[in-house]
């Protein structure tokens, strides 16, 4: 775990400013580089090519040199983010269990560790571009839906092994699961936005943990009986009152005794 968290800050270092990865045209990976820290940030259409080249250190006829419009960029940077991130996820720790649904609870965990720095640093790309262009951009449309499905396809995966070992008989698809487990995340990241905060997504994260037990009924998980024993040993006893007999009334009439 202490490898993963000294990881993080620098990997976010390399996906803003790519640094650390040598390439054949440097100006270019900078123009990337600073589209991708500007539009998490303040969104594709607050994002003018002027702050693009100011944030890259690079001219206008630069930014012209390699992209034919903002559009242009906004497909080049799309792809840039997918190239980024399955590289990312793929050397991530969650894969290392033998166990998929430790691998899918690792991929939450590691969803929560990385959610450091600002926002435009733990945020999605494809999120934020999706929104403001499923309309009007059907080409960027079609490329975040595709690098979004990519990153789905690879949890599912992991879920259809999970359900043919804890929940063969269950009538939901992988794929289903592997969209629910983004829709939390992107909805999160909308939230997170709004809060200006975090900690919305680390608790629908706690949740999407919860749900996913839930759906493979994976009481033969050694982690869901750890937390079972542990809740009902922190599980406060009910308090139970005695059930008070009914009082029997005299009725005059009858000369005894009714109920």
């Amino acid at each position: 775990m202490a490898d993963q968290k000294d990881r993080i800050p620098m990997v976010q270092s390399e996906m803003r400013k790519e640094q650390g990865s040598p390439t054949q045209n440097q100006s270019k990976t900078r123009l990337l580089a600073a589209a991708l820290h500007l539009i998490r940030g303040k969104g594709y259409a607050a994002t003018a090519v002027d702050e693009i080249c100011h944030e890259a250190g690079l001219t206008k006829g630069s930014f012209f040199h390699h992209f034919k419009s903002k559009d242009d960029l906004a497909l080049a940077a799309v792809a840039h983010w997918r190239a980024l991130t399955e590289g990312f996820f793929a050397g991530a720790p969650y894969h290392a269990p033998v166990d998929p649904l430790d691998r899918l609870l690792g991929y939450v965990d590691f969803r929560a560790a990385i959610l450091s720095g600002e926002l435009a640093d733990y945020t999605c790309l494809l999120g934020t571009l999706v929104q403001e262009t499923y309309a009007t951009h059907p080409e960027i449309r079609a490329s975040c839906e595709e690098a979004l499905s990519a990153h789905i396809q690879e949890l599912t995966r992991d879920v259809e092994a999970a359900k043919r070992l804890y929940a063969p008989d269950a009538l939901w698809s992988a794929e289903s699961v592997g969209n629910f487990m983004q829709a939390v995340l992107q909805g999160s990241f909308i939230f997170a936005k709004a809060e200006q905060s975090p900690e919305v997504i680390r608790q629908n994260l706690d949740h999407l943990r919860l749900a996913l037990h839930a759906l493979f009924h994976s009481e033969a998980h050694p982690d869901s009986k750890m937390k079972d024993h542990h809740q009902k040993a922190t599980r406060p006893k009910p308090i139970v009152k005695p059930v008070e007999e009914p009082e029997e009334e005299y009725d005059n009439q009858q000369s005894h005794y009714t109920d």
